[in-house]
């Protein structure tokens, strides 16, 4: 059996196991790991390497930052004041997608979230509503923000480089012409009719993170601010990460550091704030989507589908087989790794049919962001599992729909914005 083979297996066997629940996301996300290693199909190096990647980096210190703003009430107070003007559920999520959105565009989608988690789950807290409710909203708007602009999202980058191989590019706000109209319809349809998707989970409170400190309350005031100010510099220092040199990740340690060593929180608070069933999720999973690549597992999935098309297909049958394997494959694996799956499967596929390349990398592109219907879609899905005590379904029910009203938007805009021909 090839190592091709083996991935597929596991591919299915994760989904069957991500799907039915039979056993911890976590634990699935291990066996899969230790699987692959043992199989011959990755290194001890390359399968273990999720857990030193730099967004486990990123959930580890914006755990700690966010768990500061918990540990000394100051989550609450911030939470008590936009809760004077936000006051029903559905007021939130309108308010929530629209900061977030806004802020994903020109910061990471993982950095976005990380920062506010805790600031929502502190909004949570305060007006009485179900964290659950809140924080799926908050991660798909990042997903959604980071179509707004070419440094909203790494795979932007990844197709205006291969672009720039042919001689085009795309413009900074040109993602915005297509990523701003599903912003906005996500919004309508999660304050709409797509509220009753969302998961309504009574917290298990002594299980999950970010729990608010009877005791945190009481701390001294010179810390509520303090954790703010350290939170406040560590965005600044996000938004600003190519200007200063520093990259975020390092941003978020300095912060974390800084919490600990001027004693704004304990040691043992620091640690108890990491949330390791994410880290463990996050960081196996990773395997997969490693062994999807250096196998050409993933190249096979998509050459399979594509040659399927013939030889001149419809540039709309086309468009919407690109839209909808790309948003497939992004649920599975990063939204990096898939776009920079299919980039050079989408430039071949441009040159082979005689199609604009900007329009098939826009394509690929958008349905590489609509990581909405599970877990490990990207890594702010992954970081909230816990903290919302969702389940696997719970992202089907309530981000598989926005999958697919996102295809259809694109499929929409896509020809008028960036005809094929």
């Amino acid at each position: 059996m090839n190592d091709v083979t083996i991935t597929l297996l596991f591919l299915a066997f994760t989904i069957i196991l991500y799907v039915t629940e039979k056993i911890p996301l976590a634990l699935t996300s291990m066996i899969v790991c230790i699987g692959l290693n043992l199989t011959g199909v990755l290194t001890i190096k390359e399968a273990f390497e999720g857990f030193v990647n730099g967004n486990v980096i990123l959930f580890v210190a914006m755990f700690i930052v966010g768990g500061a703003l918990f540990e000394t009430g100051m989550a609450s107070d911030i939470g008590g004041i936009i809760t004077k003007f936000a006051k029903t559920e559905k007021q939130l999520i309108i308010a929530i997608m629209v900061i977030v959105g806004m802020l994903s565009g020109v910061l990471s989608n993982t950095g976005t979230a990380a920062v506010l988690i805790p600031v929502v789950v502190g909004v949570a807290a305060k007006s009485g509503f179900a964290r659950s409710k809140l924080l799926m909203p908050l991660v798909f708007a990042a997903a959604l923000g980071g179509n707004l602009s070419l440094i909203g999202a790494p795979g932007n980058m990844i197709a205006n480089t291969a672009l720039e191989s042919v001689n085009m590019s795309f413009g900074f706000f040109e993602y915005a012409k297509i990523g701003l109209p599903m912003l906005i319809v996500a919004i309508i349809f999660y304050s709409t009719i797509g509220f009753k998707l969302l998961p309504n989970h009574k917290a298990d409170e002594k299980e999950l993170a970010y729990n608010e400190n009877d005791e945190g309350i009481e701390k001294a005031k010179w810390k509520k601010i303090f954790s703010l100010v350290v939170m406040i510099f560590t965005i600044i220092a996000m938004i600003f990460e190519e200007k200063i040199g520093i990259k975020l990740q390092i941003s978020a340690c300095i912060g974390a550091i800084v919490l600990v060593l001027f004693k704004v929180i304990s040691e043992e608070e620091a640690y108890n704030s990491i949330d390791t069933k994410t880290i463990f999720l996050f960081g196996g999973s990773l395997s997969l989507a490693t062994a999807l690549q250096k196998t050409g597992a993933g190249t096979v999935i998509a050459d399979t589908i594509i040659s399927r098309l013939g030889e001149n297909p419809s540039p709309y049958i086309l468009l919407l087989v690109i839209l909808i394997l790309s948003s497939v494959m992004t649920n599975f694996m990063s939204n990096t790794a898939t776009t920079a799956l299919l980039v050079p499967i989408g430039l071949s596929i441009a040159t082979r049919i005689n199609a604009d390349p900007r329009a098939v990398l826009m394509a690929m592109v958008i349905g590489g962001s609509c990581a909405y219907a599970t877990p490990i879609g990207m890594p702010a899905n992954t970081m909230v599992i816990n903290i919302g005590n969702y389940k696997f379904k719970d992202y089907v029910i309530a981000g598989g729909p926005l999958v697919i009203i996102s295809i259809i938007i694109s499929a929409i805009l896509l020809p008028i914005f960036f005809p094929f021909y």
